[in-house]
């Protein structure tokens, strides 16, 4: 029995009866930017790696070979989001709230299609590691971001985004868990994105959860990533909401990347939003019938992210962390990058150790436990990422009951 035969087998002698689904065969009419075909040694390895996994297996305690490893963290990974943050700016004067509400829709939307080639899963964050990056947008206005591992065990990345000359500000957490399903590896992506608008107070919080993401094809086919099931967009104070469908393509019918939403205002749809996160998505007005685009993936341009030179940052930093595991990957030299990052682990390790040992309880530097929440540490950031309406906020918030 060859190797493949080897590793189907040991998968189908699982207690759980496993079945191939549907959304577990081989990716056929994916974009072949979606899709990731490896080469016989890198599917060799990646074979004896699923040969010892047992459906329904928590993968984050599964060391991933590194040539399925995406070169940079998690915490830098986040910015996807922030890479459109314009379609934001100007919103909060706009007097209809539904427009509003979908501004900010189409903000959440136009994040995905920023990505890399295939299927690579980004670096867990080790306890403690933070990125940080600033923007500066064509009109001269400024974003800056952090982002802090506020948790191993479990995963949770925290992260902090403001624009003080746009009003707008965004934090949250990630809570990924990673769960192998036969020829699927899913991550449920836990965790809520918060966005404000610094000067409609009114507006309160736009609360926005996470569909979560299938690496389909990782037994037989071409891996492919999807994105697939719900996620929520919640205003609570104009009761305003709307559940977008992350819609995976079926055995015979269906395609990639499409979405499906209905938004709701005092329980009556008023608009659907319908297209491919990756390429462009439509919103009709059920009141009037007229759609218009609401963003083309095609054309819209990304602002470039600036990083403190990495002999300057701190040790550990994101992109100086993980430098010489990067260097590996990019030159292909897997031998390279699993040593170094074998060595980061290992220190992770033994930081916890000496942490057990001493009975020394870890604390985030740049975040604050509030509830089932991570706010900003306004006291421990740099001063441009504390603007008054920002600190102002973050202390009304810390007054109300968790």
């Amino acid at each position: 029995m060859g190797l493949l035969g080897q590793v189907s087998s040991a998968v189908n002698k699982v207690p759980h009866g496993f079945k191939h689904s549907k959304e577990d065969a081989p990716p056929e009419g994916a974009h072949a930017d979606d899709m990731e075909e490896l080469d016989e040694e890198s599917g060799n390895i990646l074979m004896s790696l699923i040969s010892q996994l047992r459906i329904g297996m928590d993968l984050s305690k599964v060391t991933l070979p590194t040539f399925v490893l995406e070169p940079r963290s998690m915490l830098e990974r986040v910015t996807d989001f922030l890479s459109h943050p314009d379609l934001i700016f100007g919103a909060d004067k706009l007097d209809n709230p539904e427009e509003r509400f979908i501004a900010i829709m189409t903000y959440y939307m136009s994040g995905w299609h920023i990505k890399p080639k295939g299927v690579k899963k980004p670096y867990n964050p080790i306890l403690g590691e933070f990125f940080r990056c600033s923007y500066t947008y064509p009109d001269g206005t400024v974003g800056v971001y952090i982002a802090e591992q506020v948790s191993h065990h479990p995963p949770i990345s925290a992260y902090y985004y403001v624009s003080p000359q746009n009003n707008v500000l965004i934090y949250g957490d990630l809570r990924p868990k990673s769960k192998f399903l036969g020829n699927s590896a899913a991550t449920l992506m836990g965790g809520t994105s918060h966005i404000v608008m610094l000067n409609r107070p009114e507006d309160g919080e736009y609360l926005i959860s996470m569909p979560n993401m299938y690496a389909r094809g990782i037994l037989f086919g071409k891996m492919v990533l999807e994105l697939g099931d719900h996620s929520e967009v919640t205003n609570v104070a104009n009761d305003i909401s709307s559940t977008v469908e992350f819609k995976v393509k079926g055995y015979f019918t269906g395609t990639y990347n499409a979405i499906g939403a209905k938004v709701v205002h005092r329980g009556q749809t008023v608009g659907e939003l319908s297209g491919k996160w990756n390429e462009s998505v439509e919103y009709k007005d059920s009141k009037t019938g007229s759609t218009r685009v609401l963003f083309n993936s095609k054309t819209l341009q990304a602002v470039r992210k600036d990083t403190v030179p990495l002999n300057e940052q701190e040790p550990n930093e994101s992109q100086r962390l993980w430098a010489k595991v990067t260097e590996g990957i990019k030159e292909k030299n897997m031998e390279k990058a699993t040593q170094y990052k074998t060595e980061i682990e290992e220190a992770q390790r033994e930081a916890a150790r000496q942490r057990q040992t001493t009975g020394q309880a870890w604390q985030p530097r740049f975040f604050i436990v509030h509830g089932d929440r991570f706010i900003p540490n306004m006291s421990a950031l740099p001063e441009m990422y504390c603007p008054p309406a920002a600190q102002q906020y973050f202390a009304n918030e810390l007054t109300k009951a968790t």
